[in-house]
């Protein structure tokens, strides 16, 4: 009974966060009017992993609670990736972007092989897409408009979905993505931290 209620606080929490997650870093970018920090490159890699993720969970009828934020998040990096493209003055691109993702996704159940090969990337897929953005941290050594809040709730509900995983399907490709995206979140959330307030510092001084 006490793992139940573990297993459905879980589920729901992370639902919740999941709501929000990317809010913060949207709310960040409308309010400068600016993409500065934030990688694109990083964005749709991210979108290319929740995107085999869902389809991988959905193909194998796994229980919905374990994935049901992901056409949440999927839909907020959407919104994510239109404002990046407006403020880097290239929003045209959007419906090559619609194309190229609406056919990957429609590709990838084709046949079994396919859903199986694109999981087993996943998780290096989802890696690269935090390195990309640690990449273009380290490469301007400024977080600009990058929400620690969103990367904060993004390690929370990995660590949730460890858990999760665990106890419902023990998938082992599943859990070694969480893992490792758990371990990713915080390294990003640790380097924005790192560099907001190196500049805040900075602005001090001056």
């Amino acid at each position: 009974m006490e793992s139940d209620t573990l297993l459905h606080a879980a589920n729901f929490s992370t639902l919740f966060v999941c709501m929000v997650l990317k809010f913060p870093q949207i709310f960040a970018l409308m309010r400068a009017k600016s993409s500065s920090g934030v990688s694109l490159h990083s964005l749709l890699l991210e979108l290319v992993g929740f995107i085999v993720f869902v389809t991988y969970q959905m193909y194998y009828d796994y229980p919905p609670p374990t994935y049901l934020e992901y056409p949440i998040l999927i839909a907020q990096d959407v919104i994510l990736l239109l404002l990046i493209l407006y403020y880097n003055g290239v929003v045209w691109q959007s419906p090559i972007y619609a194309l190229v993702f609406i056919g990957g996704w429609r590709l990838l159940t084709v046949e079994k092989w396919i859903i199986d090969l694109a999981m087993s990337l996943c998780t290096f897929i989802s890696a690269a897409s935090k390195f990309a953005q640690l990449q273009c941290l380290w490469r301007s050594k400024d977080a600009g408009q990058v929400s620690a809040a969103s990367w904060g709730m993004a390690a929370y509900t990995c660590l949730a979905r460890i858990y999760t995983t665990t106890v419902t399907t023990g998938d082992m490709q599943v859990l070694v993505r969480f893992i490792a995206m758990t371990l990713l979140n915080l390294w990003v959330l640790l380097t924005v931290l790192y560099y907001q307030k190196h500049s805040s510092g900075s602005k001090k001084q001056d």
